[in-house]
């Protein structure tokens, strides 16, 4: 190359402006990371958006306007991790089941209690956090309809019933109006749902050494409360059971049955045997008698036998077969087909009690000496019970709504696995802020390195 060709070409590079490698090489890095973080970002969202719009893990929403029944599931799962709630969206609808226990997700992080939940219509199952515990069928009651949850709230400064609407998703607070209340517990339905009984723990004296229990009716549209009984032993779990018509409300208290109307005056009252209970939330029959539960001498037999509600006169026992092994058993109510329905409750393995000697059914079925429960049909004429319903171990306590046990139909359940929906909610949402602050984080570094 010659002097001259060389001094041309050293002008014409003089004169092309310089190209940034560097600046521009950070520059296309910069947007490169801004553009991966805000995708990241979307995605993420919109993957939250999904798992808020769509119910929990398990089988698709059944709409009942598609032809879906009413149904008792044939077996009940555990409460999967991050249950949606029972106020939370999409609303889970009426209940056929709730159930309580001490198997995992049902006594939370802290041991407080939790109910399970499962739709009337499909596997879907919903939680809801009582803070203690309490046993469902004895201190928590599904309404009739499977639509409300009747809950203690558990203060002490307000007592109070929690009316929980699976429909609507609303809380109602019934404040109890018994003076001097500490404690308030629902303790039965009535068959239109329009009255709820309950009952209160008044101190007996004032240093609280001892109490009573005071039953009243509450008409929950009027908020009306009529005294039933003031003088219940507080430590028993009363059953309540409601006359089909509703007009007449029957109690266990230690021994004793009471039979009173919805103006609280006392109508009748006898003496039960030692093995004997009033059966349940069930125990009036179409035909105006009462069941009574009756154990066998000296075994773990159970069985139903009718009395009269005037004066406990025996009325025979009935066509219903017997249930063996149990440490005692509660009637849910009565099917179309005319079998009872009952609450099966199976003894601890490792228990040291002895169940076929007189017991309190409080004892019988207090969360320590129970394994699982059952709901079994007591069919008129056959040999033995027929099992609707299993259970897995540790939940020890369940209710089922009235209409389901009147519409007598059985469905093949699967019920959910995996993570819940509030799994997925929170999942997203701390994914969210991750990514938020990896963004946050580089435009940190982009200002310094700008600087």
């Amino acid at each position: 190359m010659s002097v001259r060709l060389r001094e041309a070409l050293h002008r014409a590079a003089a004169d092309v402006p310089a190209y940034p490698v560097h600046e521009r090489a950070l520059a296309t890095a910069r947007r490169t990371r801004r553009r991966a973080a805000l995708a990241g970002v979307a995605a993420v969202a919109a993957v939250l958006a999904l798992g808020l719009s769509v119910p929990p893990a398990g089988p698709a929403r059944i709409d009942p306007a598609a032809g879906a029944e009413t149904a008792l599931p044939d077996r009940i799962g555990l409460p999967v991790l991050g249950s949606l709630h029972a106020t939370d969206r999409p609303r889970l609808g009426p209940a056929a089941v709730i159930f309580s226990g001490q198997a995992r997700g049902l006594d939370g992080w802290d041991e407080a209690g939790i109910v399970g939940i499962v739709g009337a219509d499909a596997d879907r199952y919903r939680t809801w956090r009582t803070g203690w515990e309490a046993p469902v069928g004895e201190q928590i009651f599904l309404s009739p309809d499977g639509r409300r949850m009747a809950v203690p709230n558990g203060s002490p400064e307000r007592p109070g019933v929690d009316l929980v609407d699976l429909v609507d998703g609303r809380v109602r607070r019934l404040t109890s109006a018994v003076p001097g209340s500490v404690s308030a517990q629902p303790k039965g339905w009535a068959p239109d749902g329009g009255s709820l009984v309950v009952g209160d723990d008044v101190p007996a004296n004032p240093e609280g050494s001892a109490y009573r229990r005071v039953l009243s009716l509450v008409r929950l549209d009027a908020g009306h409360w009529t005294t039933l009984a003031d003088d219940v032993e507080p430590g028993y779990r009363t059953p309540v059971a409601f006359s089909p018509d509703g007009a007449r409300i029957a109690f266990q208290t230690g021994n004793r049955v009471s039979v009173v109307g919805t103006d609280g005056r006392q109508q009748s009252s006898f003496d039960l045997g030692p093995d004997d209970a009033l059966a349940g939330k069930g125990a009036w029959t179409v035909d105006g008698s009462l069941t009574l539960a009756s154990r066998t001498e000296g075994t773990n037999r159970w069985s139903l036998r009718r009395v009269d509600p005037g004066t406990g006169r025996n009325l025979g026992p009935s066509a219903l077969p017997a249930v063996d092994g149990v440490t005692a058993i509660r009637l849910l109510g009565w099917a179309t087909d005319g079998s009872a329905w009952v609450v099966g409750y199976q003894p601890d393995v490792d228990s040291p009690t002895r169940f076929d000697q007189p017991l309190a059914i409080d004892q019988r079925t207090t969360y320590q000496e129970v394994q699982t429960v059952r709901v079994l049909a007591l069919t008129p004429g056959a040999a033995a019970p027929t099992t609707l319903l299993t259970a897995p171990d540790q939940v020890l306590a369940l209710d089922v709504a009235d209409h389901v046990v009147r519409a007598g139909r059985v469905r093949a359940a699967d019920p959910p696995t995996g993570v819940g929906g509030r799994f997925w909610w929170w999942t997203g949402l701390a994914t969210v802020v991750a990514l938020g602050l990896l963004v946050l984080r580089s435009v940190r570094r982009r200002r310094r390195w700008s600087a």
